[in-house]
């Protein structure tokens, strides 16, 4: 039996689609090419031709008693190719999916929360020209200067800004031409933001805190599924201590072979470089297993870059996220220390995907 794309399970949790009438095929979407130019500040809003889309936000805060945090909020803009040639506004052409999260210690776990919801305006969507996602109350939004982002969920909240302070953003790959495997039509669009200033309050169990810290913004599109034979990947954006950052991603199989692996470094006030793949590689350690679904994480990991040896620690083994309502996966997603030599030189996110089931996209 053919495999559902995730978003066709949204459709039918939303009630937009009956299970017979949903499949894998859809409408001529644009491809990725080499060469293209990502354009700002035009593409820094939606794409809605393209198969997928996302925004995502990770950080570190620290709130009045100095107590430290991680977060998360990311915003999905998925065209499902259902309803095309239909005039209603009402058709589920676009879909808008949205997770929040806190990592807190104290907690013993992550908090999370998810929405899902069919492009309509002003109900739910996501803007051109320039960032602005929304679903309900949850919302990314780019002013000109900064981003704000405000989310409200049962158990937290937080509305923060994002300032780059005059930093332009690094882009990944090949002047944005991020490849993520050894046929080149396996790619996306993809520039990130590091070393955003965070100020604004967090709201946990009822008490309010002002907090300050540093956040990673990414911005990504494609028109093409996961790679054939590819499970997931591992993830890490790095804010580093010295201004500069660190990305990098392997594709992983099901043996837990790395397909493709890629990156960029940016050292203090540097120019990007991009990693090719033989410069980063992903090596495992210490594992944590989930009390809930049974998925087994590498939460330390050794991240080779060229002759560097780094070493990757959790702020908390359960940050687990359980998206089964919304994008459909299971991933974790987690507030991570990068050390060197024994000594912290940066901080950010870890997100593994595939280790419970293969990843659907």
């Amino acid at each position: 039996m053919r495999e559902r794309p995730f978003w066709a399970s949204v459709l039918f949790m939303l009630g937009l689609a009956s299970a017979p009438a949903v499949t894998s095929a859809g409408p001529d979407y644009p491809p990725v090419r080499e060469g293209g130019q990502i354009v700002f500040p035009t593409d820094t809003g939606a794409h809605p031709d393209y198969r997928t889309e996302w925004w995502y936000v990770t950080g570190w805060v620290s709130d009045e008693q100095g107590v430290e945090r991680g977060f998360q909020v990311t915003f999905f803009r998925v065209r499902t190719g259902i309803g095309d040639d239909n005039p209603s506004r009402f058709a589920p052409r676009q879909l808008i999916l949205a997770h929040a999260a806190v990592a807190d210690p104290a907690e013993g776990r992550l908090l999370h929360a998810e929405r899902s919801e069919r492009a309509l305006h002003p109900l739910a969507g996501a803007a051109t020209g320039r960032t602005r996602a929304w679903t309900a109350d949850w919302s990314i939004e780019w002013d000109g200067a900064r981003y704000h982002s405000d989310v409200e969920a049962e158990s937290f909240a937080f509305d923060l800004h994002f300032d780059p302070a005059g930093r332009r953003p690094v882009l990944n790959g090949e002047n944005g031409f991020s490849r993520k495997a050894p046929d080149p039509k396996h790619a996306s669009y993809y520039y990130s933001r590091p070393q955003l200033a965070v100020s604004g309050t967090l709201r946990l169990r009822g008490n309010t805190h002002q907090v300050k810290g540093r956040a990673w913004l990414d911005h990504e599109w494609s028109s093409e599924t996961m790679p054939p034979g590819a499970r997931g990947w591992d993830w890490m954006g790095i804010n580093l201590h010295d201004g500069g950052s660190l990305m990098a991603f392997r594709m992983r199989d099901d043996q837990g072979g790395a397909m493709w692996s890629a990156g960029t470094l940016q050292s203090g006030s540097g120019a990007p470089a991009a990693l090719r793949p033989e410069q980063v590689s992903f090596v495992p350690g210490r594992r944590w297993r989930s009390p809930r679904t049974g998925a087994e994480y590498p939460v330390e990991w050794e991240i080779r870059v060229d002759d560097r040896r780094l070493r990757l620690q959790p702020l908390m083994d359960d940050q687990e996220l359980d998206s089964r309502r919304s994008t459909g996966a299971v991933y974790w997603e987690g507030a991570v220390r990068l050390l060197e030599g024994g000594r912290e030189i940066g901080r950010g996110y870890l997100e593994m995907t595939g280790y419970a089931e293969r990843l659907q996209m």
